[in-house]
C-alpha cells in the first residue's frame, strides 16, 4: 500500500466547500510600481513635515499615511482582487482611524497654553 497523499486537485475536497478562489499571482512590475509609490509617499511625508502648515501638518501626514496603508492593504494583501466590499470596509476603517487621531491631536492644541504657563519642576 502506498502512503503518499493523492496529488489530484480533489485532495482537499473532504474539508468542505471552499469559497476561496485560486491564489492571485501579482506581477513583479505591479509590486515594484506600488513599492516606488510608497517610497515616494514616504519622501512626501518627510517633505510636508518640513513645511509649516500649522495644524494641517497632522492632517496632511495622516492623509498620506492612510493612502499608503490603503495601497499596502489593497495590493500586498490582495484585497484589490477580493470582494469590493472588503476593500471598502478596510479603507473606510483606515479613514476613520486617521480622522479620530487628527481630531484628538487638534484638540490637544487647545491645552498647549496651559502647559506653557505651569512652572517647570526643573530649572529656576
Amino acid at each position: 500500500m502506498s502512503t503518499a497523499p493523492p496529488t489530484s486537485p480533489s485532495f482537499h475536497a473532504p474539508h468542505g466547500d471552499s469559497t476561496h478562489s485560486e491564489a492571485h499571482v501579482t506581477s513583479i512590475r505591479l509590486l515594484l510600481t506600488i513599492y516606488f509609490i510608497l517610497v515616494f509617499c514616504t519622501v512626501l511625508t518627510y517633505s510636508v513635515s518640513r513645511i509649516d502648515l500649522g495644524q494641517f501638518n497632522i492632517v496632511a501626514a495622516l492623509a498620506i499615511a492612510v493612502f499608503k496603508a490603503s495601497l499596502v492593504v489593497l495590493y500586498f494583501m490582495h484585497l484589490r482582487w477580493d470582494s469590493p466590499f472588503n476593500a471598502l470596509a478596510i479603507i473606510t476603517a483606515l479613514m476613520f482611524v486617521a480622522l479620530f487621531i487628527a481630531l484628538a491631536l487638534m484638540d490637544s492644541v487647545n491645552y498647549q497654553p496651559l502647559l506653557k504657563q505651569t512652572p517647570s519642576a526643573i530649572g529656576p
